[in-house]
């Protein structure tokens, strides 16, 4: 027996359940004290958090804190907090086990006081997995620091319908790319497996292509693209990475839901994936059996249905596990089931050193903490790869001497929009909005401690300025975009115009006698994206037309229509539908929520202080009846076809997207020429030769696309399979090396075996998924991996 079973055994049926599931601050507040009764955070509404109320509400032990950076806004007090916890927890749970303390960190620590970067969707257009790697050893230091052991951390989902709220939250459309970026991620969370921080992927599997965009809503994919293609980010990431824990989906496949489908997270993920470690609940995912789907007739039935499906810990409280007991008495729950997830967690909690009777098997040092500096350095970093340049029509870089420019836009003075969620500015609003709601400030809402449904739909009346404001505090040093083009340009002026809610016609005399004496118009505009308040972006914010909101369109074609040249700025986290914008202006610049550098950055690229780096992570359709729109599609669909000539809409002039994927253009330009291309000993090896012929320096993206020419299940028109940043002086050269195993392109055969067919594979090198300078057709022979899970897929 060893040392976690022999702990298992000591434990009786509460205890082993408590070690299975979460408590969160709200599960701590006494409403009958006044505020500042307890030793936590005062809420505003006469209560506080009160971790001495811990034996009460979990006489059991408790396995999880579960929103804990929200004890306290300052983190220094939060380490003590988190101690103090800690304390208590391991005073009530049995043996003096610890609580994993669990965090977010995909823009750095999801804290008020956290080092900040670019959203995911960000990081993924540098297209440069070092750069993620920063931001996950930078967030996995601080967090370590204050006492969290999980990361939540990253998005393995692939995001290719736009309407979707939460594509800000992922690393784009691509397998490949979303891979490659997740990787990054976790390796500077985990380093060599010794910061004592753990990440998780999430969300398996499928979460970002559900029916209408709509959040949690059914996926309705085959078995097959869900194997070999929503799972692909997931099985490198468990292959190379070692990933430590998976979060399930809240959505449903095939008519059985996520958190209970044993296909699923078993034979999938732990079978197929070769996945060994802990599988945690997102948040509530375990509820929606019983009072959502209506798949379990009871919360212990729910509970257990998860469990016997492979999910280890229900989050982030414990409203269905509480309800094992009597299921485990009755004799209709094998104990087993329980004992397999508590001895997942205690594995754990076990490797992290949280259990006193097991030595953990890699002690972590003391974490190094990147000083602010450090962190500054490396958020500029990012954000000035992730910056891109849409379209130019020969007006950008501006000079800063250019006397005759304005500044437009309700995005221009804002600092608050550059900010997506799980991001130190939507973590100190969260606590604004359960104040409003518990409250009753919120009309058509009645006030209600359980607020967790109520925050993503509801709207806030006029809590923008104090949104603005609390970003304007945390971050005194950030500045808006008005301001920092002032900085470099003293003479531009900036006039209020647009509105991101309402739609007022655009007073157009107005316009032209504000911005008159201009040649050249900064129109910056976007969407505000967060879990609360009145954004059109974010968790629960599906939009049915995602073009930019307000009346930002009628003020961008009005200033062309007064015929300015009009440099738009979009600031957003996910594609917008921007084809009136692209027509209406000389220059389209996307800043893709680059956080409080935001203002700095997108001044610099402007008048060529910096070279606009990144490229796209999605595709930009033109019109939304193209939705869903990605660049690896079949063979046969879609808008690319090698082998036929296929009509588009016939109500679109060009079917075509409006910015590819790996799309971005710069300040210089590159001649990229595939040198050699062959395959031997079961990899393709592939040479390229890249000049930069411009008259400055800059970076290039060089991009590998395999097409697979012959095979018994339909292949995509272009698979991403590898790629590379380079930067160079002006007028240099150098050469570039892919090599790309075989398997990087197996998919599940009919007869349910995983591999490649022999046959011949076309190699496409570019500079964006549209833009070929290259290509090879060369010979494959047969490439058997083994067994798909879904070997009837046919």
């Amino acid at each position: 027996m060893t040392d976690l079973r022999r702990i298992i055994s000591r434990l009786d049926v509460d205890q082993k359940i408590a070690q299975i599931h979460g408590v969160v601050p709200m599960d701590l507040v006494d409403p009958s004290l006044p505020s500042g009764g307890g030793d936590g955070a005062a809420l505003g509404n006469g209560s506080s958090y009160d971790v001495d109320r811990l034996p009460h509400v979990r006489p059991h032990g408790v396995g999880h804190l579960s929103l804990g950076v929200q004890l306290e806004p300052d983190l220094q007090k939060l380490r003590e907090r988190i101690q103090r916890f800690q304390d208590v927890a391991r005073d009530v749970n049995p043996f003096g086990i610890a609580t994993l303390v669990h965090a977010e960190g995909v823009n750095g620590l999801s804290h008020p006081q956290g080092y900040q970067f670019a959203t995911p969707w960000g990081q993924a257009a540098t297209w440069d997995p070092s750069l993620t790697q920063t931001v996950g050893h930078v967030a996995a230091q601080q967090a370590r620091s204050v006492g969290i052991h999980l990361y939540f951390s990253p998005l393995f989902d692939l995001a290719r319908d736009i309407r979707w709220g939460r594509v800000h939250e992922t690393y784009g459309e691509d397998p490949e790319l979303v891979a490659r970026m997740g990787i990054g991620f976790v390796r500077g969370v985990e380093g060599d497996g010794d910061t004592g921080i753990l990440a998780t992927g999430k969300h398996f599997l499928g979460y970002g292509h559900s029916l209408g965009a709509l959040n949690q809503a059914v996926t309705q994919l085959g078995r097959r693209e869900l194997v070999d293609v929503h799972a692909e980010p997931f099985r490198r990431a468990i292959a190379e990475a070692g990933l430590s824990l998976v979060m399930n989906s809240y959505n449903e496949i095939d008519g059985i839901p996520a958190a209970a489908n044993h296909w699923l997270l078993t034979d999938l993920l732990r079978g197929e994936l070769g996945f060994d470690g802990l599988v945690v609940s997102d948040y509530g995912a375990v509820t929606m059996l019983w009072n959502t789907f209506l798949t379990s007739p009871t919360p212990g039935h729910a509970a257990a249905a998860a469990l016997a499906a492979g999910l280890d810990v229900e989050l982030p409280s414990n409203a269905m596990t509480r309800g094992l007991s009597a299921l485990l008495e009755n004799g209709t729950f094998p104990e087993s089931l329980l004992d397999r997830a508590v001895e997942r967690v205690l594995t754990v909690k076990a490797r992290l050193g949280l259990i006193p009777e097991i030595r953990s098997s890699a002690p972590s040092p003391p974490p190094a903490l990147p000083s602010p500096d450090e962190a500054e350095a490396a958020a500029r970093d990012v954000a000035n790869s992730a910056i891109t340049l849409l379209k130019n029509d020969q007006v950008l870089p501006l000079a800063p001497t250019q006397r005759k420019l304005a500044i437009v836009g309700p995005a221009a003075d804002e600092l608050r929009i550059h900010f997506g969620s799980y991001s130190s500015v939507s973590e100190a609003e969260m606590p604004v909005a359960i104040h409003r709601i518990t409250t009753g400030q919120v009309p058509g809402i009645s006030a209600n401690p359980e607020v967790f449904p109520d925050l993503f739909q509801t709207r806030l009346p006029g809590v923008e300025p104090i949104f603005e404001k609390s970003a304007r505090n945390l971050h005194p040093a950030a500045l808006t975009v008005a301001q920092a083009i002032r900085n470099i340009a003293p003479e531009a002026e900036y006039h209020r115009f647009g509105d991101f809610l309402e739609t007022p016609p655009i007073d157009r005399e107005a316009l032209s006698s504000a911005v008159a004496g201009a040649d050249t118009v900064i129109a910056v505009v976007g969407e505000r994206t967060s879990w609360v308040g009145n954004h059109t972006a974010g968790e629960g914010r599906t939009t049915a037309d995602p073009t930019l909101p307000g009346n930002q369109n009628d003020l961008v074609e009005a200033l062309h229509a007064l015929g300015k040249k009009v440099v738009t700025v979009v600031v957003s986290g996910r594609p917008l539908l921007l084809d009136d914008v692209d027509r209406a202006s000389a220059a389209v610049l996307l800043a893709p929520l680059l956080g409080h550098v935001a203002g700095e950055t997108i001044a610099d690229a402007l008048f060529g202080v910096i070279e606009p780096g990144g490229r796209t992570p999605s595709t930009f359709p033109r019109h939304g009846g193209q939705i869903p729109m990605h660049h690896g599609h079949p063979i046969g669909s879609g808008y690319s076809h090698p082998t036929l000539p296929r009509p588009g809409y016939v109500d679109l002039a060009d079917s075509t997207p409006l910015y590819p994927f790996g799309h971005g253009l710069t300040y210089t330009s590159f001649d990229l020429q595939l040198e050699q291309a062959r395959f031997e000993a079961g990899e393709f090896s592939v040479r390229a030769g890249i000049q930069n012929t411009g008259d400055r320096a800059g970076s290039a993206v060089i991009q590998l696309y395999a097409r697979d020419e012959a095979g018994t299940v339909v292949r995509p028109v272009r698979q991403l399979v590898d790629f590379a940043r380079v930067r160079l002086e002006a007028g240099t050269e150098t050469t570039v090396e892919f090599t790309v195993p075989l398997s990087r392109l197996a998919y599940t055969w009919p007869d349910g075996r995983r591999g490649v067919e022999a046959g011949d594979v076309t190699l496409l090198l570019g500079l964006s998924s549209a833009a070929h300078c290259g290509e090879a057709t060369v010979a494959v022979p047969e490439l058997v991996l083994g067994e798909s899970s879904s070997p009837s897929v046919c």
